[in-house]
């Protein structure tokens, strides 16, 4: 990828995450409603809904949930775009993709579940060496797509707190990865605090700083998630 390629796709983040449904637009997650229709009823006409469910992490019952989306979001309004490192070919890094046989599920905690844990589905192993150091990266399959959530040394200072996520690219073919950390970016719970996002497992977290991707989203007039 070059630096105007790396630009091109920081322009697409930028309008992704102002979309009528993007990060910016949840405005609310309601668990134990299963009914988008009667919500809207009381909502203005820039929000619509869309349902999720998920298993609850005690009793193991699946739970239904409503996310309202506002077009027209305060987040939105204040959005003044997503500070970022600059473009490094030193951070576009090649590794070996081992796949794992069977439905493996490794525990990830989440942001809002209070220290538990969910298992989601590492379908391999990256083996990957940064700064001479040899690591063993667990990526989940999110809806087909690998998911890397990864934290390093400027998590809390130059990024976001709780780590950052990166779509690792399997060379068709050979058992070769590529993860661009220049693509390394703000997970969903930096623009909306109604998301519930994985944070990153021991496994995956970098001992060197990673000066590349997305650092914090931007908000003007004091605005805060």
């Amino acid at each position: 990828m070059t630096a105007d390629e790396h630009a091109a796709w920081r322009q697409a983040r930028e309008r992704s995450v102002t979309a009528p449904t993007g990060n910016l637009a949840l405005v609310e997650t309601r668990w134990g409603a299963d009914d988008p229709a009667s919500i809207l009823e009381d909502q203005p006409p820039t929000v619509t809904a869309s349902t999720l469910a998920r298993r609850d992490l005690i009793t193991g019952i699946e739970q239904r949930g409503v996310r309202l989306w506002d077009a027209e979001s305060p987040a939105i309004r204040a959005f003044a775009g997503i500070d970022a490192y600059a473009y490094s070919q030193d951070w576009v890094l090649e590794g070996t993709w081992t796949e794992v046989p069977g439905a493996r599920h490794l525990p990830f905690e989440h942001a809002r579940d209070e220290g538990r844990t969910r298992d989601l589905p590492v379908p391999g192993d990256i083996h990957l060496t940064i700064a001479g150091r040899d690591y063993n990266l667990s990526a989940f399959d999110d809806e087909g797509t690998l998911l890397l959530v990864f934290g390093d040394p400027t998590n809390g200072t130059e990024t976001y707190h709780s780590g950052r996520f990166l779509f690792p690219t399997l060379t068709p073919g050979t058992n070769k990865i590529v993860l661009d950390f220049n693509r390394a970016f703000v997970p969903p719970c930096g623009f909306s605090a109604a998301y519930n996002c994985p944070m990153p497992p021991p496994q995956n977290r970098i001992a060197v700083p990673v000066l590349a991707g997305e650092k914090l989203p931007l908000f003007k007039n004091g605005y805060a998630v």
